[in-house]
C-alpha cells in the first residue's frame, strides 16, 4: 500500500480544485458487498458567472471493490472546491468521475443538495455501476426520489 500523504500530517489546505488530494486505502473486506456513505454538510464552491458562494450537502454512497477513499483526503478534496467556479451539476459529475477513477468501485452515487438561490434549489444526482451493479445503477437512477 502507498504511504498516505495527508493522514497524521499537518494539513495544507487548498481552496482551488485539487483532485490529487484524493487517496485510496485497501478495502480489507473486498469479499463482501456493502455500502460506504460519506456526507459533507458544509460543501462550498462559487458560481462560475457571478462569483457568489454556493452551499450544499454532498452525499456519496458507494459499494467498494479493492479500495476505499481515505476520509481526510476526501475532506481536503471537498475543501479544495471552495474558490472554484463551477456549476452544481458539474460538481456532482466531477466528484463521481474522480472517485470512480481513484476507486473503481462496484457502484457509486453522488448527490448534491444545493441551497436555494433565486428561488430554485438544484439537486444533481449521478451514479455508476459496473458488472453485476450496472442494472442496479439504471434502476436506482430511474427511481431516484
Amino acid at each position: 500500500m502507498t504511504e498516505l500523504k495527508n493522514l497524521g500530517k499537518i494539513t495544507n489546505y487548498s481552496f482551488d480544485y485539487q483532485p490529487d488530494f484524493l487517496e485510496a486505502i485497501e478495502n480489507k473486506n473486498s469479499d463482501k458487498n456493502y455500502f460506504v456513505k460519506l456526507t459533507s454538510e458544509e460543501f462550498t464552491c462559487v458560481c462560475p458567472v457571478t462569483g457568489q458562494p454556493d452551499f450544499a450537502t454532498i452525499k456519496v454512497r458507494y459499494i467498494p471493490d479493492k479500495f476505499l477513499v481515505e476520509s481526510k483526503s476526501f475532506k481536503l478534496y471537498l475543501t479544495s472546491f471552495r474558490n472554484t467556479g463551477i456549476f452544481h451539476e458539474e460538481v456532482a459529475n466531477k466528484i463521481a468521475d474522480d472517485l470512480i477513477k481513484l476507486l473503481n468501485p462496484r457502484y457509486l452515487e453522488v448527490e448534491g443538495n444545493f441551497s436555494v438561490r433565486g428561488g430554485i434549489s438544484i439537486e444533481p444526482f449521478v451514479n455508476f455501476g459496473r458488472g453485476e451493479f450496472e442494472q442496479f445503477a439504471r434502476d436506482r437512477l430511474a427511481n431516484h426520489k
